[in-house]
Order: structure tokens, then C-alpha cells, then sequence
């Protein structure tokens, strides 16, 4: 097993999830985040840190391991990051939200540490 961001990340990128990962295993999308799977230790502290409880285990995850796919795909191509960055300036009115991934989801890198 391992842990996947989900659609809830979208937008929100709050970020409190890294700081607590003991293996790094985060990396920075412009408006997500997503956790390598190979580097993912199964610990679970990052997901009680998430204030839009956007990360779950992948047991968890849909039919098609759909969010698997995209943390596996991007976390290949996004830079690592491993502190604590500012989250969007918009974070809190999108928190709420859901179905962000199709309509906001962008693929670009972030900055990384």
C-alpha cells in the first residue's frame, strides 16, 4: 500500500503534509502535489497534516486507481520538495470544492525546493 493526493489538493496545495514526511517522498506540481509511490514508506503521518483531507491510503483510491496513475506519472517529472512552501493565495476558497482535477488540475512543475 501506499498513500495517493487526491482531487482535493487541487488549488489548495496547503503543504502541511511535507513537513512531516520522514522519506520525502513529495513532489511539487504548480496547483498539487503528488507522493511517489516507490519512495511512499506507508507511515501515514501526512494524511491526518492535510486540512482538505485530500490524501488517502490506495486502498482507498477509485476502481481505476485513477489517483495512483497521476501520483505515479507526475511525481516522475515534478520536482521534489521536502519544506514547507506558501500555499496558492486563493487556497481557501477552493478547499471547499470538489472536481477540481478536471477544470483546474495543471500539469506544469512547481518550483520544487
Amino acid at each position: 500500500m501506499t498513500y495517493v493526493v487526491t482531487d482535493a489538493c487541487v488549488r489548495c496545495k496547503y503543504m502541511d503534509c511535507i513537513e512531516v514526511c520522514p522519506v520525502d517522498c513529495f513532489y511539487e506540481g504548480e496547483n498539487f502535489l503528488v507522493i511517489h509511490p516507490d519512495e511512499c514508506i506507508d507511515c501515514g503521518v501526512c494524511e491526518p497534516e492535510c486540512p482538505v483531507d485530500a490524501i488517502k491510503p490506495d486502498s482507498q483510491d477509485e476502481p481505476d486507481g485513477k489517483w495512483l496513475k497521476i501520483n505515479t506519472e507526475y511525481a516522475k517529472i515534478w520536482p521534489n520538495i521536502t519544506h514547507k512552501g506558501t500555499p496558492p493565495a486563493d487556497a481557501d476558497a477552493f478547499k471547499d470544492k470538489t472536481g477540481k482535477f478536471e477544470v483546474f488540475f495543471s500539469p506544469a512543475p512547481g518550483t520544487g525546493d
